[in-house]
């Protein structure tokens, strides 16, 4: 998917794995709360949640550091809602615990959480105006009402709504009115904020302009959010770590660019934009690294996996990455290769997507830039015997997913997802 390797590109610089870490909220912003800086913001503790039979969530832990933009990432039925949901207090752990800011909240009903959540349903009082949907939280704890004025003022100008504060929601767009939903929860100074996939109800370009402004506004006020989506080029635009989650467990925690660059399993391989994978047996596995020999014919060397000789795995490769070649023009330098034939060729735009069947069957997407409208007309056609080669450093081991590869089937229970 080219469109998930640009928005990891094109918004953030490649940089290395992030430490825990805590972002400096600016002068006026929103503090996170807790005098100790080391203490995660949301810890989950060996979390497991059961529907009847279903376990959703399966001991699951995982740390959460203060300022962050932590996102949950899978498809339907994953877990991921169902974990939100327990740190917001919906829904109470099967086990374990959820602790927040160092202070174990597991038995604490939602309103006594420092928390707020942003659904992806607006739920504003049609009735009352904007200012009065965003203080109605204030209200209800009997703020000075002069204080009151003053946050929704603060909160109103943060999301760039100063100016519709006496309209009604119905005289809004879904845009505006999702912005007075995450005013109305800010003006309340969580210590974390949850959303649950807030932009999902929203068009396309709508949702692209709201993923910066989100961004924005959680550099702003400082503190931690923890978000919710299906979406992979949502996640990798806005977060600083993302869980990829599957059949209830985490997958991989990670910064995008190591998500995307290096999937730990071959679910997150699949699940984050399109992925090569070339299967094989580990025929050497030591500190130096490991060799897999592949199915479709070479041994390719790469760095350590935790991999052990005699196991199955995959070679990964991104589309981006592939190169092709003629096969009359022989093997690229010392590049590795594999040979195959063409089977399709699609007109993207900015790239030409072309798939190509090894012989053992495995087929591989390749991805070229449309940037020489020459060399794109002599391009070959389906059919035509072709060469894939590749950098040693745009390929890495992965090794397969717990239970297979498939998708996580849907469960019964609505509120897992």
């Amino acid at each position: 998917m080219y469109k998930v390797y640009r928005a990891i590109t094109a918004f953030r610089p490649l940089r290395a794995r992030l430490p825990a870490h805590t972002v400096r909220p600016k002068e006026g912003a929103i503090a996170p709360q807790g005098d100790t800086e080391s203490v995660p913001s949301v810890r989950l503790d060996r979390v497991t949640k059961q529907f009847g039979e279903l376990k959703a969530v399966r001991d699951l832990t995982l740390d959460i550091e203060r300022g962050e933009f932590f996102t949950l990432l899978g498809p339907s039925g994953c877990g991921k809602t169902t974990t939100l949901r327990m740190v917001a207090g919906f829904e109470e752990t099967t086990e374990g615990r959820v602790l927040l800011d160092g202070e174990d909240v597991t038995g604490l009903p939602a309103f006594k959480r420092p928390t707020n959540t942003v659904f992806q349903s607006y739920a504003l009082f049609p009735h009352l105006s904007v200012e009065r949907n965003v203080a109605f939280g204030l209200e209800r704890k009997k703020v000075n009402r002069s204080r009151v004025r003053t946050r929704v003022a603060e909160e109103l100008e943060r999301v760039g709504l100063a100016a519709e504060g006496r309209r009604k929601p119905n005289q809004l767009s879904g845009g505006q009115q999702q912005r007075v939903a995450l005013a109305r929860a800010l003006v309340n100074r969580p210590a974390v904020l949850l959303l649950d996939e807030p932009l999902g109800a929203l068009d396309l370009k709508l949702r692209k302009q709201l993923q910066v402004e989100l961004k924005r506004i959680q550099r702003d006020v400082g503190i931690t959010f923890v978000y919710v989506t299906h979406d992979q080029e949502e996640a990798l635009t806005m977060s600083d770590r993302i869980a990829v989650m599957n059949r209830g467990v985490v997958e991989q925690v990670d910064v995008p660019e190591l998500v995307y660059e290096r999937p730990g399993t071959t679910f997150v391989a699949g699940f984050i934009g399109v992925s090569n994978l070339m299967p094989g047996d580990v025929v050497s596995a030591n500190g130096a690294g490991t060799e897999l020999k592949l199915d479709a014919g070479i041994t390719v060397r790469m760095e350590s996996a935790g991999a052990t000789v005699g196991e199955r795995a995959h070679a990964v490769v991104r589309p981006e990455k592939l190169e092709l070649h003629s096969l009359d023009a022989g093997p690229p330098g010392d590049r590795p290769s594999v040979e195959g034939i063409i089977e399709s060729s699609l007109y993207l735009g900015t790239a030409t997507q072309v798939v190509v069947r090894l012989g053992d069957d495995t087929a591989m997407t390749v991805l070229v830039p449309n940037t020489d409208e020459a060399a794109r007309q002599r391009m070959p056609g389906a059919g035509a015997r072709v060469r894939l080669a590749w950098a040693n450093e745009h390929i890495h081991i992965v090794r397969g997913t717990e239970g297979g590869e498939s998708a996580p089937q849907p469960l019964d229970t609505a509120e897992v997802a």
